[in-house]
């Protein structure tokens, strides 16, 4: 059976920065959780099966409580048919669990994550003060944060989706998590996440506010979220997380080892790419730009290895063939204002 690598949040390099800048628990906090995600990194886990006879359109979920271990999946608090629990953070995922499995399926008639009507699960307050929220490849996992610098992890609802994105790109594309195709991994998991809040919030391209993990800062941080989609490398300035280190243009594309190649770092540039011909197409940007990148990720000819190049031919490409030249031609030029076509 097919494995998946475990892909989180919070990137290593933010935790690192806590690391560097912050002191007492906060420093233990993001300690243990880095040390954890390195170890989460290094683990396979087996892929889940989808029940059989799932009917498209009816979302299947099961939310578990930790019960602040770090034992998964945890014990059974709800499932479809079961009323509240009254802890919030099992109620928001829940929520959000079930926003996006209809996102997918009112938007590109998909049936969950596989497309087979896999069961959504997730799993409340895992770990202690944990400072990350993880897709295993089997299921969501929500750490509390510490409320100084992270709230819980399911205070955002494009965190929840951007993590569950990662199954549809694992089923579909197989991106590699390294370099260019891993940035558009991720890069593609903060499209889909932002298209998830726009999509519950009815919100068109230009009232959008294109941040991801708005909410996530506690108070007292000086952020808006983890990411900006469309002015990358300004989401936050802060003491102790730094500044947002994401490039928004070729020029400034990193070199580095760290974060599989800089997965987190230059996801930057394709996701102002999306912005910009989002903002360009008007309306919801799930009908136009997000059906061109949803076809391409679709593709089974795209490689494993696209570098940003391949996969904008790719976008143009099916935005010309589902809709017509004019469509193509705004993500071509949203390409080319970011530098990665000529």
């Amino acid at each position: 059976m097919p494995r998946t690598p475990v892909r989180s949040v919070i990137p290593p390099y933010i935790l690192r920065k806590i690391i560097d800048n912050a002191s007492g628990h906060q420093q233990d906090y993001a300690r243990r959780t880095l040390n954890h995600v390195q170890h989460l990194m290094a683990h396979n886990w087996q892929k889940p099966v989808a029940p059989k006879n799932a009917v498209g359109g009816h979302v299947d979920r099961e939310i578990y409580d930790a019960q602040n271990t770090e034992s998964l999946p945890g014990t059974l608090v709800r499932k479809e048919g079961q009323p509240e629990t009254g802890d919030v953070a099992a109620t928001e995922a829940w929520d959000y669990l079930g926003v996006t499995y209809d996102f997918f399926w009112q938007a590109y008639q998909r049936n969950s994550l596989d497309n087979q009507g896999l069961t959504l699960r997730g799993t409340v307050h895992y770990g202690k003060d944990y400072q990350n929220a993880f897709w295993n490849g089997q299921q969501m996992v929500f750490g509390d944060g510490d409320g100084e610098i992270f709230n819980r992890f399911t205070i955002a609802i494009d965190v929840v989706a951007h993590e569950l994105s990662h199954g549809v790109t694992e089923t579909e594309a197989g991106l590699i998590y390294f370099e260019q195709a891993g940035a558009l991994n991720e890069s593609l998991s903060d499209v889909f996440g932002s298209l998830v809040k726009q999509f519950h919030r009815k919100q068109t391209a230009d009232q959008a506010d294109w941040i991801i993990g708005e909410g996530l800062l506690a108070d007292g941080i000086n952020g808006r979220g983890l990411r900006s989609m469309s002015e990358p490398g300004t989401a936050y300035d802060d003491p102790l997380l730094g500044k947002d280190p994401q490039p928004a243009h070729m020029r400034d594309y990193i070199q580095t080892r760290d974060d599989n190649g800089g997965v987190h770092l230059n996801s930057g540039i394709p996701n102002r790419a999306f912005y910009l011909a989002a903002k360009a197409l008007g309306g919801y940007a799930w009908e136009l730009a997000g059906r061109a990148w949803y076809d391409t990720v679709c593709d089974k000819s795209l490689p494993q290895d696209a570098d940003f190049n391949t996969f904008a031919q790719f976008t143009i490409r099916h935005a010309q063939s589902r809709f017509n030249k004019a469509t193509a031609q705004a993500i071509e030029n949203a390409w080319k204002e970011t530098g990665v076509l000529s």
